[in-house]
């Protein structure tokens, strides 16, 4: 189980969630963050954080349609190249080491928040 951030979080980008995870494995992109799943260690503290309500356990998505095209984007936005970068983000082993990135899935960046 990992956690996914949703629509939510989209525009209102609040970092409570950064600031408490303990492993650091939330990014910040343009709109909003992404979990990395495998970083992640399934703590929990972001999804109780969360002040919009935007964060949910990877289960929940695979049963909603809705929620599920947010656990593919999250999973797209380190595996893929984003918009201006060569290489994919990857595993880099905490979003500290490359700060906020500024850019977004272009699933993200074209969603109608």
């Amino acid at each position: 189980m990992t956690y996914v951030i949703g629509a939510n979080c989209i525009d209102e980008i609040d970092r409570a969630c950064v600031e408490v995870c303990p492993v650091d494995c939330i990014y910040v992109g343009g709109r909003k963050s992404y979990i990395n799943e495998n970083e992640c260690i399934d703590c929990g503290a972001c999804e109780v954080e969360c002040p919009v309500d935007a964060i949910f356990v990877d289960r929940r998505a695979r049963k909603d349609p809705e929620l599920a095209r947010f656990l593919e984007d999250s999973r797209a936005f380190f595996a893929e190249p984003l918009p201006g970068r060569a290489e994919p983000i990857g595993n880099p082993g905490g979003a500290q080491k490359l700060g906020d990135l500024g850019v977004d899935t272009p699933f993200v960046a074209a969603f109608e928040a």
